[in-house]
């Protein structure tokens, strides 16, 4: 299940370091990429697959459904959850000893990929044309998709309906535009409740910036733009709320993160993804709240967060690795993993039964039209970690949009020319 953050940033840094150092070895467990589902038979095989649970019933799903397809070849799969995906697939990897499925983030896509660690087998997916467009491009390198996307959320604006009420605000008031955000944040800012809290990280403000138009790679991801007009009046609107009071981040109010401020009732609004829909169920089963799409700002955009079912480039049973995925990634099946914990399917043609089934979520799935993925540069975690040190300053002035900009610009600059 996609996280609502991400592993720590210094492991995942640490981890490019050892997969790009791996891939010279001739026992790395890497090898050659271009190979994609060739290799082993796809019935009376034996597959490991290697998962990042949210928890009991995740495993359980994955484990069941593989179960199911391994019955009807004589196969037999071993799902294993993950204490730490990212140490322990680094270390198999390293080891020589891959395991033949696995959970791979799209931020860490193109380090995989570069340390030679991923069978390119996505553009032989039958329903290839079946999964969203901006997801497969977050799996797509040197012109091939290598995995297929697994799931994925978008962000959206959540909404505490009872403070809304409260304040006077009806459904007509629900914000569309910037200009409106502003006006129902400060409208909903009083006492000890702040109009909205968002996260301090550019996993949540870089939404303001795609808002604005602005992007952090070019189109083919040769070159940073981090520094440009877009992305600057993007972050400035976010420092404008911030110095307003209406904006706070996470800490600012004592929560952990958005959906602990809204279920406090600390936060009128909040920007997360589905995430937020169990995690409120559990810790906050009293409250009552709507989501919505995020308003406009030069056009409309949200973030989308995926991983996809990697298969080992060095497996010996990578073509009934491949036929699982493909088994895992079906619309009935994605529908079924949606039923258990609650993911979004990676797939258009589930679209439509995802949004009957659960209305209250139509906007994170609306969201995946118009939604940008993370960037997948080996090294950007530190440089990341760089920028989400800054934002809290926004508040008080202690950082400014355009310096925090040129840093980001500096440091993406430089880690993609190590990465190259």
């Amino acid at each position: 299940m996609i996280r609502r953050t991400r592993a720590p940033l210094a492991m995942l840094a640490g981890a490019a370091l050892l997969l790009t150092a791996a891939c010279g070895g001739s026992d790395s467990g890497f090898g050659d990429s271009d190979d994609g589902a060739a290799g082993g038979a796809t019935t009376g095989v034996r597959l490991s697959v290697l998962i990042g649970s949210s928890g009991d019933a995740e495993t359980k799903a994955v484990s069941d459904a593989s179960t199911a397809w391994a019955g009807k070849g004589g196969n037999t799969v071993t799902v294993t959850p993950a204490k730490d995906l990212t140490q322990e697939l680094t270390q198999a990897l390293s080891g020589g000893t891959p395991p033949d499925v696995f959970y791979v983030d799209a931020s860490r896509f193109a380090a995989l990929v570069k340390g030679g660690a991923l069978a390119a087998y996505g553009d032989d997916l039958p329903n290839k044309a079946d999964f969203y467009p901006n997801l497969l491009e977050s799996f797509t390198a040197e012109g091939k998709v290598y995995c297929a996307p697994k799931d994925f959320s978008t962000l959206a604006l959540q909404i505490n309906t009872d403070l809304w009420a409260k304040a006077g605000l009806t459904d007509k008031d629900i914000p569309t535009t910037w200009e409106q955000l502003e006006t129902v944040a400060t409208r909903l800012t009083t006492g000890g409740v702040t109009g909205l809290v968002v996260g301090d990280t550019l996993d949540r403000l870089g939404v303001f910036m795609r808002q604005a138009g602005g992007t952090l790679l070019n189109s083919d991801g040769t070159a940073f733009e981090a520094d440009s007009p877009q992305n600057l009046a993007g972050l400035e609107y976010v420092q404008k709320l911030a110095r307003k009071g209406v904006l706070k981040f996470p800490k600012q109010v004592d929560a952990g993160w958005g959906g602990e401020a809204l279920g406090k009732g600390k936060a009128a609004m909040t920007i997360e993804g589905n995430w937020i829909v169990g995690g409120v169920k559990n810790d906050y089963p009293n409250l009552k709240y709507t989501v919505v799409p995020l308003p406009k700002g030069a056009q409309q955009a949200t973030l989308s967060f995926t991983q996809c079912w990697g298969v080992a480039a060095k497996g010996e049973n990578r073509a009934a690795a491949v036929d699982l995925v493909k088994y895992l990634t079906s619309t009935d099946q994605q529908l079924a993993f949606t039923e258990a914990f609650g993911v979004m399917p990676s797939v258009r043609s589930a679209a439509g039964q995802f949004a009957t089934r659960f209305p209250d979520q139509k906007a994170f799935v609306d969201g995946a039209e118009y939604a940008y993925g993370p960037v997948s540069v080996p090294g950007f975690d530190q440089v990341q970690k760089d920028f989400d040190a800054k934002v809290r300053g926004l508040s008080d002035g202690s950082s400014q949009p355009r310096a925090m900009l040129e840093a980001l610009q500096k440091n993406g600059t430089a880690a993609l020319q190590a990465a190259n």
